[in-house]
């Protein structure tokens, strides 16, 4: 076991983490298998008159690290078990940290400015976007891998195809964050699996991006208002 902790070091301290967010989310709120939307608002959840009217952009990051129940604690952590572990075999930590991160936050972005008015939590926008930058690696090198990159291509579009699917069935499931995350993701992955020296770059652009898009939902938000 210690030897897979130290092969897959990042994957374990973000399971860890969102494992002892919710351990405590579950203490304050004395309920261990579903979480109160309003415990989830207090410790950082995702809510447009908080995130946008009032200014609280840290709950980006802090809704990542949150969950309803357990079983969305459960099935987001199997998610990134499985494609963590693969992305730290072909991705450096910073590059596997900055995809993840960036895919969370603008999967949130992409969430309020579709769910304005619900409660946003979890971690699956930003696994969408480790399971798009393994997409976008066996893309970029489809030539020199051309079996290995036709059977996960091809598993890929069975796995995004049932979650949409799922998503449009399920109105608790936020498709428009995983289709975010997930794009942002393929594209990180696919510029960083030929130029793993633009790491910066690709931090800078996704910085850029997300302003970009905070400022157009503040202008909905006020609009929405006056």
């Amino acid at each position: 076991m210690k030897e897979e902790i130290k092969r897959y070091p990042l994957t374990y301290i973000l399971i860890t983490l969102n494992v002892l967010v919710y351990l405590v989310c579950a203490v304050s709120s004395e309920s261990f298998i579903d979480i109160p939307l309003e415990t989830l608002v207090n410790f950082g959840a995702l809510y447009g008159s908080y995130t946008v009217g009032q200014q609280e952009w840290y709950r980006l990051f802090s809704a990542m690290f949150l969950h309803g129940g357990m079983t969305h604690l459960l099935m987001n952590m199997v998610s990134l078990y499985i494609v963590g572990r693969a992305a730290e075999n072909y991705f450096d930590g910073r590059a596997y940290l900055v995809i993840y991160l960036f895919s969370g936050l603008i999967g949130g972005l992409a969430s309020l400015y579709m769910h304005p008015q619900s409660v946003g939590v979890g971690a699956s926008g930003a696994i969408f976007g480790v399971f798009g930058a393994l997409a976008g690696f066996f893309l970029a090198h489809r030539d020199k891998i051309a079996s290995q990159s036709k059977a996960f291509l091809k598993d890929f579009g069975v796995i995004i195809g049932l979650n949409l699917v799922i998503g449009l069935f399920i109105p608790a499931i936020d498709v428009s964050a995983h289709i975010a995350g997930l794009a942002v993701g393929m594209m990180g992955g696919f510029v960083l699996s030929k130029k793993p020296q633009w790491v910066w770059i690709i931090a800078v652009v996704m910085v850029g991006l997300m302003i970009w898009m905070s400022r157009i939902l503040s202008d909905e938000y006020v609009t929405a208002l006056f």
